[in-house]
């Protein structure tokens, strides 16, 4: 059975990293990996965490499974956490299972759109996480895509955008970032959210949002902003959550599916199918990850720390936004960069052609998606003279 199967190409960021790990240059740079970096350029377990981790280990005391849905105490803090105080918490209409990290929380919410409606259309933007249209075919759904960013004016493309959701039918799904867009670092303001809410409203697709990165672009709140304004506006939504990044939990896998009904009875039957979408998938979701969550989430002192931590990770990203257009500035570069410090999270268009990404990789040894897309956190006051000097000589 095996003799018939052919040689898959590599993930392009996995092959990516194995470049970059064989590179023996000294000064070699990652800008690829979608992972949070201090200036040391080392992915640190955060303090929170550690505290979490002790207090695991002193007060487990069995390993049994937790059930299809995952702990109720991390989804009753993670839906929390997504929606504040919002009404669809006060009405009930709500349910939230723990998931194998982000992709397993869009995995499950794909095979929920599936039970729903077999074959059933999902919209994602143009450019979108490169794994969203896989994971959503894997699942039998369709992938389209709608115009988002304008790669020429290095913006939105508000309009285009606008005019395609209003074109999408009744019985699809429309996938939106909520903040910190990957790959572009791109994001909605307050008005623009306004319009899509209305529109999703008027046109009854189903909002579908990923939320992978909450924290990281303006605060917790501030992030959360455009998906708790949608769910003002419709009467059914999915929203798909990560713990990888806020919480620096990466490698425990962590993250959650939460769907939003009309009412609390219909909600309750939303989730007896999401509950077997995910018994056939993995059963049972792993517990650790969740264990540490629930535990910083429901302590006021370890939430506290958390605040701390993660304000210290979103204020360095939002300063190397700055600091590299600085630099680029000084080794003269008349380009305008500035769009860098108007975008948001992880990620950035640089905006240059994939022959000058691949300048970067094999005369500097400096690594990032052919796409151009990098990661700011990758940018350290160890390397920026560096990056900026050979970004210049690449111009």
């Amino acid at each position: 059975m095996f003799g018939s199967l052919k040689a898959l190409p590599a993930d392009p960021i996995l092959g990516l990293l194995a470049k970059y790990r064989e590179d023996s240059n000294p000064n070699k740079i990652d800008l690829g990996v979608g992972v949070y970096k201090n200036e040391a350029g080392h992915t640190a377990i955060l303090g929170c965490v550690k505290k979490a981790e002790k207090y695991r280990h002193d007060n487990e005391d069995t390993k049994v499974y937790i059930g299809p849905a995952g702990s109720p105490l991390f989804n009753n803090e993670m839906s929390k956490l997504i929606f504040g105080s919002h009404k669809v918490l006060i009405e009930n209409r709500a349910r939230t299972v723990s998931t194998p990290g982000g992709t397993g929380a869009l995995r499950v919410a794909a095979e929920f759109i599936k039970s729903c409606k077999a074959g059933a259309t999902i919209w994602v933007s143009n450019p979108t996480w490169a794994n969203h249209t896989g994971l959503f075919q894997a699942a039998g759904l369709t992938v389209k895509t709608y115009p988002y960013y304008d790669y020429e004016n290095k913006s939105l493309d508000f309009d285009g955008m606008l005019a395609a959701l209003k074109e999408v039918s009744a019985d699809d799904a429309v996938l939106l970032h909520a903040c910190c867009h990957n790959p572009s670092g791109m994001d909605l303001t307050n008005e623009q959210w306004q319009q899509v809410a209305e529109i999703a409203k008027a046109k009854a697709w189903l909002p579908v949002v990923d939320m992978a990165y909450q924290g990281f672009g303006d605060g917790l709140d501030e992030d959360a902003y455009g998906l708790r304004l949608m769910a003002d506006s419709v009467e059914e939504m999915i929203v798909c959550s990560s713990c990888s990044k806020n919480f620096g939990l990466y490698r425990e896998r962590i993250g959650a599916t939460t769907i939003i009904a009309n009412s609390a009875a219909n909600a309750d039957i939303a989730n007896s199918v999401l509950l077997s979408v995910v018994r056939c998938i993995y059963s049972m979701p792993p517990a650790h990850g969740a264990a540490l969550v629930e535990t910083i989430l429901h302590s006021d002192e370890l939430r506290q720390q958390w605040h701390v931590e993660l304000k210290e990770m979103r204020d360095r990203i939002n300063g190397n936004r700055q600091v590299i257009v600085d630099k680029l500035i000084e080794n003269g570069v008349t380009r305008d960069f500035s769009f860098i410090t108007r975008q948001k999270g992880m990620f950035s268009f640089l905006g240059i052609t994939p022959e000058q990404v691949q300048r970067l990789q094999d005369e500097f040894s400096i690594y990032m998606v052919g796409s151009s897309r990098m990661s700011i956190a990758g940018i350290a006051p160890t390397n920026i003279d560096y990056l900026a000097q050979s970004i210049a000589k690449i111009l």
